[in-house]
């Protein structure tokens, strides 16, 4: 019998290691998989690569890894915010790397990861500094930026409802960088609301088919509260 469900956010997360490439679904609190992001704190894996939307807008997301001094790089379109500074001042002394993309560039990057696509040409960035040192090439008299497409070793993200399988549904504005992070790692875990048996789910609304999910986590009733307030 398929079962993917572990009894906590530090036994699904415990077997990461050092030097991993991790995608935290999200954008600003909704839809962040923070119970998992703060189970990783305490697990203490180090030298990660970091791929996220943002990483200042709430302190249990990016930035507790930041504070925790587990992050070596971060790939991100939108690096402000509250806890920006930290980040500033890692990268100022050298601790920390930061590669930012256009946020359509980088869902585009991660979808491809996904789709097994390593490389395409967008016309975003070009002549402008994030585009500087990359490959060019011009399509209908405009100048495109080749960019990489993203995988990572490990997706964090969160959704409202699975089934035993792994078969996701979204809450409203859960549904952003989530699905497309889901299918560029190799081990997905999924942080969710509710798990509830195989067919109980319209297969209409399933957005993230269970075989891209490896591990799921249920929330317990006082932390699906809290959850729940950032969506």
């Amino acid at each position: 019998m398929i079962q993917k469900k572990y009894e906590s956010a530090a036994k699904a997360v415990a077997d990461m290691q050092d030097g991993a490439t991790l995608l935290v679904g999200g954008f600003g609190g909704s839809g962040l998989p923070s119970h998992l992001v703060a189970a990783l704190t305490k697990q203490g894996a180090k030298n990660l690569t970091v791929v996220s939307n943002n990483i200042g807008a709430v302190s249990d997301g990016v930035a507790a890894l930041i504070s925790n001094n587990q992050v070596r790089k971060i790939i991100c379109s939108f690096p402000v915010g509250p806890h920006a500074d930290e980040l500033i001042k890692r990268m100022e002394d050298g601790s920390i790397e930061l590669e930012i993309a256009p946020q359509g560039t980088l869902a585009e990057r991660i979808r491809a990861g996904g789709a097994g696509i390593p490389a395409f040409y967008t016309p975003t960035a070009a002549h402008t500094e994030l585009g500087e040192g990359k490959e060019t090439r011009v399509y209908n008299d405009r100048l495109h930026v080749l960019e990489n497409s993203i995988t990572g070793d490990y997706a964090f993200i969160k959704a409202h409802q699975a089934d035993r399988w792994g078969n996701l549904v979204y809450r409203k504005t859960q549904r952003n960088f989530n699905p497309v992070m889901a299918t560029a790692a190799q081990i997905t875990i999924a942080e969710v609301e509710e798990i509830v048996e195989v067919g109980e789910i319209d297969p209409e609304v399933i957005v993230t088919p269970s075989v891209y999910v490896h591990r799921l986590v249920k929330l317990d009733a006082q932390s699906e509260g809290k959850v729940l307030v950032n969506g």
